[in-house]
């Protein structure tokens, strides 16, 4: 692999810095007040469903220490589950069960977990270990996401998602974020996890990074990460337009994935959104960014924004 590009590459490049995304777009089209909507994972979800915007089926929601007597009772009749913290952030917090195995739940990754084992994680949750600020949390159980065969061979044990890039509520940018051994099956690109690019006008694949620097191929599995075509990709980008609407941000990261049965779901939103979206498409977002902020008025219709971001890379 090779190093992706210097600092003055990167500028002639229309490379937004953090800096300026903070000051000239998240203070200037985030209202504080907003927050609260994509910081609480519970009250996006809900607004997903409010939107029309399919989403992990919920299960269950535990918010103090005293339901955890019956958290054998809250698993029975689940043999794969998804427990999260409302407020975490950068996928910590969040327990994947595979499978029982007797009265032992498996994780990913193969190692066994008790009921007891699992109580004192959610325990965890509660008192606000993995949330944002310390503050305490609430625990939620949800659907397993059955990723879609598209990423057979280019994910490692976790769930790839769909991170799209979305500014006055017109999708600009979006990449892929492919599980691997080293982010340890997390979709978490500062764990490890690949940034692949997607090109907006088609929904295709097409550079990868790892880091800053750039890769063709999974390094687990050695298969190809580019040319991959993501399928309904309309859709896709169409949440998202949704999703922007509903919770009111200007701009705005929308993480969905795809599942094998039911299709593309919102995962989560982000009003903070990072800036790796730019190493994985080796495209700056300022050009995009520029053309939107200088539009003397957005289209109202959801269809029309999404044909206007087809356009955007073409």
């Amino acid at each position: 692999m090779t190093s992706f590009a210097n600092p003055q590459s990167l500028k002639n490049k229309g490379v937004l810095g953090i800096n300026q995304r903070n000051s000239d777009y998240i203070m200037r089209y985030n209202k504080r007040k907003l927050y609260p909507l994509v910081d609480d994972k519970l009250q996006t979800k809900q607004l997903a469903i409010d939107a029309g915007v399919a989403v992990p089926k919920l299960y269950s929601i535990i918010k103090y220490n005293h339901q955890l007597k019956k958290l054998e009772t809250l698993l029975e009749d689940h043999n794969e589950i998804v427990i999260k913290p409302a407020h975490g952030s950068g996928g910590n917090g969040i327990l994947v069960l595979t499978e029982k195995v007797g009265k032992l739940y498996k994780t990913p990754s193969g190692d066994l977990m008790s009921v007891n084992a699992i109580r004192h994680y959610i325990s965890n949750i509660l008192s606000g270990m993995y949330s944002l600020g310390g503050v305490p949390d609430r625990a939620f159980f949800e659907y397993r996401i059955k990723f879609d065969p598209v990423f057979d061979e280019v994910s490692f044990k976790g769930v790839p998602d769909i991170r799209i890039i979305v500014f006055r509520g017109i999708p600009i940018s979006a990449m892929v974020r492919l599980p691997t051994s080293d982010s340890n099956g997390k979709a978490n690109l500062h764990q490890g996890a690949i940034g692949v690019g997607v090109n907006l006008a088609t929904g295709c694949t097409t550079h990868g990074v790892i880091g800053n620097d750039t890769t063709s191929l999974h390094p687990d599995t050695g298969q190809p990460i580019e040319g991959l075509q993501l399928p309904r990709w309309k859709k896709i980008l169409q949440i998202a337009v949704k999703c922007s609407d509903k919770v009111g941000l200007g701009y705005l990261g929308v993480d969905i994935v795809l599942d094998r049965t039911l299709g593309p779901l919102m995962l989560e939103l982000n009003a903070r959104p990072g800036l790796n979206v730019q190493l994985a498409n080796q495209r700056g977002l300022l050009a995009n960014l520029n053309t939107i902020e200088n539009m003397e008025s957005i289209p109202s219709e959801a269809d029309q924004r999404v044909a206007f971001a087809l356009s955007l890379n073409k």
